[in-house]
């Protein structure tokens, strides 16, 4: 009896491929024919990388890109509709998609690694959200920006959040108003991005700016970081009280000594961390 070869199966690819370069971690959102968008499988997956790369050492920052024509269409509308079903026509189904996607846009703001988004393409609604909740952001210069659930009948409360502690806020009402897409120049002119490259050179040019910050003392990095974001929510007296703080921590930190020692001594500073 012949045997028969065993029919060829092909293996799905990833939602969320990661790759380590050097010090770098690179995610890369992948699911190109529905444009990216976060289903509760890839909130769930990203939130799981997040939580990976916070823990290991040998990463110093992460970026955030994706395939395909667009960064992030923002929720994954179809598989929210098909709850509609549900006895409660899918009430429980969405709040815990929506808190389940908070946690996780917070989880990029409470890395203690800079986040970098590299952006290629459009980044709607949640997808917009994802890219002001990184730390830095670079866009292609056929990326564009929106937040056009005002369109459908469905305000983009949650990308808000992140949208109005990116860019002042008459820039981010009238993004969430008329929910018309924002090109990358302006996304520079108005704080959502911090560069603008020629198409296709997002990536790299991310990757480069991660590898700049990279080269710092990743302690440094951590306390600088998670200080950002917690004075931001005080007071003008209470922010300078609380940086005080940590200023006079960081300044006890060997990475501190070691740094000011030399930059006295004209030499490039050997990290340790801590």
């Amino acid at each position: 009896m012949t045997a028969q070869a065993a029919p060829f199966v092909t293996q799905p690819s990833p939602i969320l491929p990661r790759e380590t370069l050097g010090s770098i971690a690179l995610l890369t959102l992948n699911r190109p024919a529905a444009r990216n968008s976060l289903s509760e499988a890839m909130i769930a997956t990203l939130h799981a990388a997040l939580n990976e790369i916070g823990d290991d050492n040998s990463i110093r920052a992460l970026v955030i890109a994706a395939n395909g024509p667009a960064f992030s269409a923002g929720h994954d509308m179809k598989e929210l509709t098909a709850r509609r079903s549900d006895p409660d026509r899918g009430r429980a189904y969405f709040a815990h998609i929506m808190n389940a996607c908070s946690a996780m846009m917070q989880a990029v703001v409470h890395l203690p690694k800079p986040v970098i988004a590299a952006v290629q393409g459009t980044a709607t609604a949640a997808g917009c959200q994802l890219v002001a909740s990184c730390d830095l952001a670079v866009a292609s210069e056929a990326a564009s920006f929106a937040t056009p659930g005002v369109d459908i009948g469905l305000f983009c409360s949650t990308p808000m959040v992140a949208l109005s502690r990116n860019v002042p806020r008459k820039q981010a009402m009238e993004m969430l108003l008329t929910g018309e897409p924002v090109p990358a120049a302006r996304a520079r002119d108005i704080g959502l991005v911090n560069h603008v490259v020629p198409a296709g050179a997002e990536r790299d040019a991310a990757i480069a700016l991660a590898q700049k910050v990279a080269l710092k003392s990743a302690y440094t990095v951590k306390l600088g970081k998670t200080a950002f974001y917690r004075q931001a929510e005080m007071s003008l007296a209470e922010a300078y009280r609380y940086a005080a703080e940590v200023m006079t921590e960081n300044m006890m930190a060997r990475d501190a000594e070691e740094g000011i020692g030399a930059f006295i001594e004209k030499r490039e500073p050997k990290w340790q961390d801590k």
